[in-house]
This record gives C-alpha cells, sequence and structure tokens, in this order.
C-alpha cells in the first residue's frame, strides 16, 4: 500500500509513477548515476528520495529506497545507485536495466531530511560512501540557486576511487569548503593519516556554523551513528543534526 503524505491538513496518497531510464553514468566501478523521465513528476526538494519498484514477469515485486541526486528539474530525476554483491535490485539498475526500459517510482518522501534554497545560515553536510548523494542534491541545488550560505562538506570514502561526483567536487566556488577524508588508502601527499572519522575531522568546520545552522550525515548506520555522536560532543544542538542512513 502506498503511504500517505500531509500537505494542509489533507492526507494524500503517493501514486506510483511509471520512469524510463533515459541514461546512466558511472561514478565508480561499482556505483552509476541514473536518470529517469517520470511523467507527471510533481517536483521534489533535494535531500528527498524515492521508492523504486521491479515487477518480475511472474508478478513477483521488490521495493527498495534511492536518494534524489539532483534538484527538481521538470520531469528528470537522478539517481544514485550502489551496486551491492548479491543484492537483489541494486545490480540490476547499475548495469542491467536497458536504456528505454521503465520502473515504477513513488515519491517524493522525506520532509525532514532537506535543504532549502532560502536559508542562510552555513551549512554541515557530512557523508560515508554513497551517502554523499542526497548531499551532492543540496550541493546542486546551492549552486543553482546562486545561494551565498555557506557549505562544508566532509566526505568520507575507502579509497580515492570510490569518490562519487569527483569533477563536481573539485570545482568547489566561492561558498563551497570540500574536505576528503579517507580510510584505508589516500592518495599521494595527503596531510591526514588514512583512518575513519574522528572529532578532530570535525572540529574546524563544526567551529564555522551558527547556532541554528543545520548539519545533515548520510551513510552507513555505523558511520551515522558515529557522525552524531562526535557532534554533540563537540556541542552542537542535537536538534540541528539530521540523519539518513542505509545499510
Amino acid at each position: 500500500m502506498a503511504r500517505a503524505a500531509q500537505l494542509g491538513g489533507l492526507t494524500m496518497r503517493i501514486a506510483w509513477r511509471r520512469a524510463r531510464l533515459e541514461g546512466r553514468h558511472p561514478q565508480t566501478a561499482t556505483a552509476r548515476s541514473l536518470l529517469f523521465t517520470v511523467t507527471g513528476w510533481p517536483g521534489h526538494l533535494p535531500g528527498q528520495h524515492v521508492d523504486v519498484r521491479l515487477t518480475a514477469d511472474d508478478g513477483y515485486q521488490a521495493v527498495r529506497s534511492y536518494s534524489l541526486a539532483a534538484p527538481a528539474d521538470g520531469d528528470r530525476i537522478e539517481l544514485g545507485v550502489q551496486a551491492v554483491p548479491g543484492g537483489e535490485v541494486s545490480p540490476y539498475l547499475a548495469d542491467e536495466l536497458p536504456v528505454g526500459a521503465e520502473v515504477e517510482v513513488r515519491g517524493p518522501l522525506g520532509n525532514w531530511f532537506v535543504w532549502r534554497s532560502e536559508q542562510t545560515a552555513p551549512v554541515l553536510l557530512v557523508a560515508g560512501g554513497s551517502g554523499v548523494v542526497p548531499l551532492m542534491a543540496m550541493i546542486r541545488a546551492h549552486r543553482a540557486a546562486r545561494s551565498v550560505a555557506p557549505f562544508h562538506l566532509l566526505y568520507s570514502v575507502r579509497t580515492p576511487a570510490e569518490i562519487w561526483y569527483g569533477d563536481e567536487l573539485t570545482d568547489r566556488g566561492p561558498s563551497l569548503d570540500v574536505h576528503l577524508l579517507f580510510t584505508r588508502q589516500s592518495p599521494p601527499g595527503d596531510s591526514r593519516a588514512v583512518g575513519r572519522l574522528a572529532q578532530a575531522d570535525l572540529e574546524k568546520q563544526a567551529a564555522r556554523l551558527e547556532a541554528t545552522s543545520p548539519v545533515f550525515v548520510c551513510g552507513p548506520t555505523a558511520f551515522v551513528e558515529t557522525a552524531a555522536d562526535l557532534l554533540t560532543g563537540l556541542g552542537l544542538d542535537p536538534a540541528t543534526i539530521r540523519t539518513e542512513r542505509f545499510g
């Protein structure tokens, strides 16, 4: 059964829509950006996600949630998909679904983990691996709106080969600060020793925030819990920390 959404005190049923795959773009060896056309798409906010439903010839259905990777653009949506070994859905979407084929999507979903362009306070984005996908939607919306609100991204990956959106994150602009953290292998010349996220990694970015600045953390469950604990340990108000987790 489709979940319900609240709008103006009324309950709205979120319908399944047909989504046609228009193209895919590799991000890493196992990660893809998928571009779909969704007739009647109502638009969305950066940070929201959708449910994707696949239906087999025998009627079997599988549903998975994927983050929207770009701000609203008419009937076009972009999803980020990390192929999980042995996964039921992600390997098929990442590499096998033919261009021109259709799936079903339901959304947009989630109204808490979103950034709005009218917000002017500095923002801290903390991503682990493919958790950067909804944060990239925020960065792209921030850029499109020509927002002057300072954005600080701390992005943790295992190796340089696992960075999503490498070219875009290199083109940072005056209002986007990006810090890459490597947990297993770092590039030559990196001043930080490889290792997991620590409080020292967050101190500089946290110090640049205002009392009401939003913080968005997305990644695997253990990463998100660690990051949230470290941020509250630095004195940030837990009410300002918004988390999205997977796995």
